[in-house]
């Protein structure tokens, strides 16, 4: 029998005190919350116009991302992603702006990743029932895992602008490692055109961050010690004007006869992650790219990420496994965002 776990990110709002700016009483903070791409979003905004119109503000929010979702789920039959994986045509299509800034940056960061990180996954993602087919009554079999990787790989789709094609009728992209992150960078940039500038999105565990609380400290994130059993905070840290991410392997996975299986497909064996690395972090402008970034470090595992993340010169914090539990490295870059 396969037993489903989903674990939750943690995504605490904790305030410093020391030398920051004094508080302001004129200030306020206001909280929205709502659902969007099968999870949920956070937002806190600190305001002193009182003239802002939050319910129109939260409508906008809605708006944007009920877009997004309608532009890259693939949980939506009609949406733009769904339509392009089910066409078996390989001829050019004019896709929108959206979808193609978020398959450009994940093309990108597939080739700086060689692979790792490959959105065409999809065959293999469904194949482990991690997508939105049915999962199956057992873990595939070796024969089932060939078959589904000859249909994968990021040198089979092409992006020209804004015309997208694949070289296979079956290839089928799946973005739930990097659309996220994209909904956060829409809803904060939509934010601060507002007037907005001290707030903290939060889209399913992926954040970005500006400004300072309505106290006057800097907001602060609690990084999730990675056990299934509870929710414990790791580590704190200070974002600063940033966006961050998190991927793991202990939030989602299934368990047959007592093995357990994450979530996060590693495109090269098309079988789920087996290693010591188990919470990869990354601070980034970009909530979209530390979003990709987070999962392709985590499918390369702890010494490779390191590497990769020293070479691109990239804030990164990496929780590993140990014998008596979990340990720690860090970037150089990462060591700033510590409390």
């Amino acid at each position: 029998m396969i037993k489903i776990k989903s674990i939750a990110v943690i995504a605490i709002f904790l305030v410093l005190t020391g030398c920051f700016p004094s508080s302001d009483l004129a200030k306020k903070e206001l909280l929205l919350q709502g659902r969007t791409m099968g999870t949920t979003y956070n937002i806190k905004i600190v305001v002193e116009n009182e003239s802002l119109d939050v319910t129109k503000l939260q409508a906008k929010i809605d708006k944007l991302l009920k877009q997004v979702n309608q532009e890259m789920s693939t949980y939506i039959p009609d949406s733009e992603l769904s339509l392009f994986n089910k066409s078996q045509s390989t001829d050019p299509i004019e896709i929108s702006v959206g979808l193609q800034k978020v398959l450009a940056e994940a093309i990108r960061l597939g080739q700086i990743s060689e692979g790792k990180l490959d959105v065409t996954s999809g065959a293999v993602i469904n194949l482990w029932g991690f997508g939105p087919e049915l999962r199956p009554e057992k873990v595939p079999t070796d024969e089932q895992i060939t078959k589904a990787k000859a249909n994968i790989g990021i040198s089979k789709l092409m992006l020209a602008g804004n015309m997208l094609s694949k070289s296979i009728p079956n290839l089928y992209i799946d973005l739930s490692t990097i659309a996220k992150g994209y909904g956060v960078d829409l809803v904060a940039d939509l934010i601060a055109e507002q007037g907005i500038s001290n707030y903290i999105v939060e889209i399913g565990g992926e954040m970005r961050l500006n400004g300072f609380k309505n106290t006057g400290e800097l907001w602060h994130v609690a990084i999730e010690k990675p056990i299934t059993e509870q929710r414990v905070v790791h580590q704190l840290i200070i974002p600063k004007n940033n966006a961050l991410a998190t991927s793991g392997d202990y939030r989602i996975f299934f368990e047959v006869d007592g093995q357990r299986f994450s979530h996060i497909i590693d495109p090269d064996t098309g079988k789920p992650i087996n290693h010591k690395l188990v919470s990869v972090t990354v601070i980034h402008p970009s909530s979209m790219t530390a979003d990709g970034l987070s999962t392709a470090m985590m499918v390369m595992g702890e010494e490779k990420a390191m590497e990769f993340a020293e070479k691109y010169d990239l804030a990164a914090l990496f929780l590993f496994k140990t014998e008596d539990g979990f340990d720690e490295r860090f970037t150089v870059k990462f060591k700033q965002y510590f409390k």
